[in-house]
């Protein structure tokens, strides 16, 4: 099985649903993602453009086996008591973040974290 390491940041707001969706419609338009039909491994003539379209991109058959490896394969926010599943994101506290960039020396923490609610 293989893995990839990626990252998206998105300002803080309240609707984290909204927050999720605006960062996966930025990271489309960017092409910030992997797009398994257009891989320099196929032949030439097997290669096949991105497509143009979110739901285009999700209804390919090899998308949805291989994934895009990036914050398109989330597809929803669970709420604070649900346990965690794949393919989706839970909120964290505001002391968790901290605790977490503190990892990240390079990561700069966001101005507006003491925004979250607690």
């Amino acid at each position: 099985m293989g893995a990839s390491e990626w990252d998206h940041y998105a300002p803080y707001q309240e609707d984290l649903g909204a927050a999720l969706e605006q960062l996966r419609h930025r990271v489309f338009l960017a092409g910030d993602c992997y797009w398994v039909r257009g891989g320099d491994w196929l032949p030439e003539e097997e290669r096949r453009p991105r497509p143009s379209t979110l739901d285009a991109l999700r209804a390919d058959e090899w998308t949805q086996h291989s994934g895009t490896h990036s914050i398109l394969d989330v597809f929803h926010v669970q709420r604070e008591d649900e346990e965690p599943e794949i393919c989706a994101v839970q909120p964290v506290t505001v002391e968790e973040a901290r605790k977490t960039d503190e990892t990240r020396a390079c990561q700069e923490i966001p101005s507006n974290l003491d925004k979250a609610p607690h």
